[in-house]
């Protein structure tokens, strides 16, 4: 099989438009128009190419209520005018809608979220007392689903119908099985078991088979999309010192056993990152992810007769991170590579299909300085759908019909194009030891290099064992701020994923040390670049960015003159222990959450801090965020926000959620940021 390396950065595209348009007036974007849900959203084309799915909001509901559409698509299709959905489906009175895809013929999955208050051990959250959250049901059903099918979850898939069975959490589409339309491998979680099972589900009949289920320590890995075969199964085994080996095995064909693999084997402590993502049919081997050899992640072929790997990548980037492989899933092209995806900026498609390619090439060309993404396309591929977007501009959904028709289904959020946003691009600065750090710099609306410097917001992501992309904001936290003249910093700091092992490994029990370092070095850059003013600085984080937040808010000589918190954790100590009742967490990551524990040196408290969260939070529970500002409230100047009905997950968050923080974000800034505010 060809080797595919970039040696050289494809290009992140820039910011031109189509053609010469006038540019929209700078002015701060409102609050309501964010509060807003997205106009279309989830969509995804059926495998045959006659009908999409996804989620519209209502009309004359100001945005706020989400239904689930279908477009009939037909033989011909008419591109004059854009696509209008032949029948919308709203949700029940106690459900909303989060997500929607097409699994196999006529057939849908529809996901939806209702809020659950009770005493239950059976859900995250859950044990003693009383725990208020949201949680997640599944439907299948055909295109032509109806509201009241929907009062009937698919959510019993375990045999016992007990409440932790209703509970426990949405079904999963393990495979979608492509060659066969009729059945899915689904699976659903037993909590006495604490393993999921898996079931092969006919979705006309709803008949389900049981397959196979995780035992123990012995975990279900890759599953054969041709047959629903497990191919894989790896397993934590504990070898002393509080230290586990990663191992795999791998289905051998001749004696029907799972046989060990060394070279796939390693210790939870190396952290190595080690995916099985598809199997070549036609040689055996096996294609994986893999940084055991380089900084960066590779996509490797592995063979499990002769127990190595290939002499060399199949793919890999000199600068990011490989993230998958895309595989054919016709007769005619069944498991054979069609492209290589990496996060750059944005994540990127690195097409070895000709014929891909050249549509790539060619929507490229269409739409120059938007990120194109190929998100479905029916067997001989004479329809495709893909998006547009970036930092500055919402996703807008197109289909190219025929190879060389293009279809407008719609924008995502086409209010926003009354406004002018920022464009963010990737940047490198060098941490106080030397380290690179990578962050995405979107500044404020208008400025330019060489104007004065602009009040700035360090802005750490979640995780922390995550990373930020530079394409469209879906929180809106980055344009809501860089339309008030806020530049907007988000560092991807020690312990972030998807730069390298360096970076990732460099953050081990750093947590408000070096990791909160990387964060001040990069307001620093700011300055010595020009961008920053250094009395006008800020930090506002979410979830472990809230911890950021409380961190700088008890570091002396910090740059910043305020933080803002949300849903942070604060008492490390007791958050270690939450993330280590999960045996893999804990083996892979519990050890390395130590450092500064904001809530134990709350009496260094120096900044004035705004701490909001979510009432129905389960991820970091709200008492994290009262805790600390009880704790600082007296010390320095401190607001908290109790947010009702709001989850840890953005997807769980309302209309009205948003607007609430948002204003609240935006006056703190104005009015409580140091004196006379930022």
């Amino acid at each position: 099989m060809k080797v595919i390396r970039v040696v050289m950065m494809t290009g992140l595209l820039g910011s031109a438009g189509l053609g010469a348009v006038a540019e929209p007036e700078a002015k701060p974007i409102p609050v309501k128009e964010f509060g807003k849900k997205a106009a279309i959203s989830s969509l995804s084309l059926s495998n045959e190419g006659d009908f999409l799915v996804g989620l519209i909001t209502l009309p004359n509901t100001k945005q706020e209520e989400t239904a689930l559409a279908v477009w009939e698509l037909g033989e011909s299709i008419d591109i004059s005018k854009p696509l209008i959905p032949t029948r919308a489906t709203p949700a029940n009175d106690r459900m909303e809608f989060v997500a929607a895809s097409a699994i196999g013929g006529d057939k849908i999955r529809v996901l939806g979220k209702q809020a659950w208050t009770g005493q239950t051990y059976c859900i995250e959250g859950g044990g003693a007392g009383a725990v208020k959250t949201w949680i997640y049901k599944t439907y299948f059903g055909d295109k032509n689903i109806k509201p009241q099918e929907l009062d009937d979850d698919f959510a019993n898939l375990a045999d016992d119908k007990n409440e932790c069975a209703r509970l426990s959490g949405e079904i999963t589409v393990a495979e979608s099985l492509p060659l066969d339309p009729e059945h899915v491998i689904a699976s659903a979680y037993d909590v006495d078991a604490q393993a999921p099972k898996y079931y092969k589900v006919n979705l006309a009949t709803e008949s389900k088979e049981f397959l196979y289920q995780d035992s123990g320590n012995l975990q279900n890995g890759y599953i054969d999309p041709r047959t629903g075969n497990v191919l894989t199964k790896f397993e934590l085994e504990p070898i002393g010192g509080n230290d586990y080996e990663v191992r795999t095995y791998i289905l051998n064909a001749q004696t029907g056993t799972y046989d060990l693999e060394a070279p796939l084997t390693y210790t939870a402590a190396a952290r190595y990152q080690v995916d099985t993502v598809g199997h070549d049919e036609q040689s055996g081997k096996y294609y994986v992810i893999t940084d055991r050899f380089s900084d960066k992640a590779s996509v490797y072929l592995y063979d499990p007769v002769a127990d190595k790997f290939s002499e060399g990548p199949l793919f890999a980037h000199p600068e990011f991170s490989a993230s998958g492989v895309i595989l054919g899933r016709n007769q005619d092209n069944f498991n054979i590579p069609l492209g290589f995806t990496y996060d750059g900026l944005v994540q990127e498609t690195y097409w070895v299909d000709p014929e891909m390619r050249s549509v790539q090439d060619g929507l490229e060309s269409i739409f120059p300085g938007l990120m194109v993404d190929v998100m479905d396309w029916n067997e001989d591929r004479s329809r495709i759908l893909f998006s547009t977007e970036e930092s500055n501009s919402p996703p807008t959904y197109y289909l190219l019909v025929d190879k060389s028709k293009l279809a407008v289904i719609g924008s995502s959020r086409p209010w926003f194009s009354d406004y002018q946003m920022s464009q963010s691009k990737l940047v490198y600065y060098d941490a106080r030891d030397g380290l690179e750090i990578p962050a995405i710099l979107t500044p404020a609306v208008g400025w330019e290099k060489g104007d004065a410097p602009r009040p700035t917001i360090i802005h750490p992501h979640g995780g922390p064992w995550a990373r930020d992309f530079g394409g469209w904001d879906s929180s809106g936290w980055v344009q809501f701020l860089t339309s008030r003249g806020y530049h907007v910093l988000q560092p991807q700091y020690r312990g972030s994923q998807g730069f390298g092992r360096e970076l990732w490994l460099a953050g081990d029990n750093e947590w408000g040390q070096k990791m909160q370092d990387d964060k001040d070095d990069g307001a620093a850059w700011l300055v010595s670049e020009g961008y920053a003013d250094p009395d006008r600085i800020a930090i506002f984080g979410y979830s472990y960015g809230g911890f950021a937040a409380f961190a700088a808010t008890v570091r002396e000589n910090g740059p910043y003159q305020c933080a803002i918190a949300g849903a942070g954790v604060s008492n490390l100590a007791l958050f270690r222990t939450k993330v280590s009742e999960n045996r893999i967490s804990r083996a892979v990551q519990g050890h390395t959450m130590t450092g500064m524990d904001p809530l134990a040196n709350s009496d260094h408290a120096v900044l004035p801090i705004l701490v909001y969260h979510g009432d129905r939070d389960v991820r970091v529970p709200i008492k994290d965020g009262r805790d600390f500002y009880n704790a600082v409230k007296n010390k320095v100047p401190a607001k908290f926000l109790s947010m009702k009905d709001m989850g840890h997950q953005g997807v769980l968050w309302s209309p009205e959620n948003h607007r609430e923080s948002l204003e609240a974000i935006d006056d703190f800034l104005r009015n409580d940021c140091g004196p006379g505010g930022l």
